[in-house]
This record gives structure tokens, C-alpha cells and sequence, in this order.
């Protein structure tokens, strides 16, 4: 199983990724190397969304739909979770 996930950076910038493990792979952009080097300059990082996805392909497909769009159709994304 694979989820989306959409981070907020101390800049108050949004990150968008994918991961079998949303846990480990935060706690991997706010500590270590692995994380991904757009968020290792704009730590803390905060999870603020997450979806699953049946495989890698509709996973990766659907961070592509999000990373095109603008700002505020992804926090309105981020509030139809809550």
C-alpha cells in the first residue's frame, strides 16, 4: 500500500510525496539524510495530509495531479480531510 502526502515546511511552503510508510518517512524529512533535499533547508516539517493508493503507479500519478495545483485548491484538498 502507498500513500500521498503533503507537508508543511517551516517556510510555510507545501512538499508533496509518496511513501509505503507516512511515519518513517516524515520523521525522515525532519531528522535525516534521506529526506528529500528541498525539505532538509526548510525544517520542521508538519504532516498535514495523507491519502492511500492501491500500488506505486496510481500513487505517483496522483502526487503528479497535486504538485500541478496551485496553493489553494491543495489546502482545500487538506481540508476536506478533516
Amino acid at each position: 500500500m502507498y500513500y500521498v502526502y503533503i507537508l508543511l515546511c517551516a517556510d510555510q511552503t507545501l512538499y508533496t510525496g509518496i511513501t509505503t510508510d507516512v511515519k518513517r518517512r516524515v520523521k525522515e524529512h525532519n531528522t535525516s539524510a534521506k529526506g528529500a533535499k528541498y525539505t532538509r533547508s526548510r525544517r520542521p516539517v508538519t504532516l498535514l495530509y495523507h491519502e492511500v493508493c492501491a500500488d506505486r503507479s496510481s500513487a505517483s500519478k496522483r502526487e503528479y495531479e497535486i504538485k500541478k495545483m496551485d496553493q489553494i485548491k491543495k489546502y482545500k484538498l487538506i481540508e476536506s480531510m478533516v
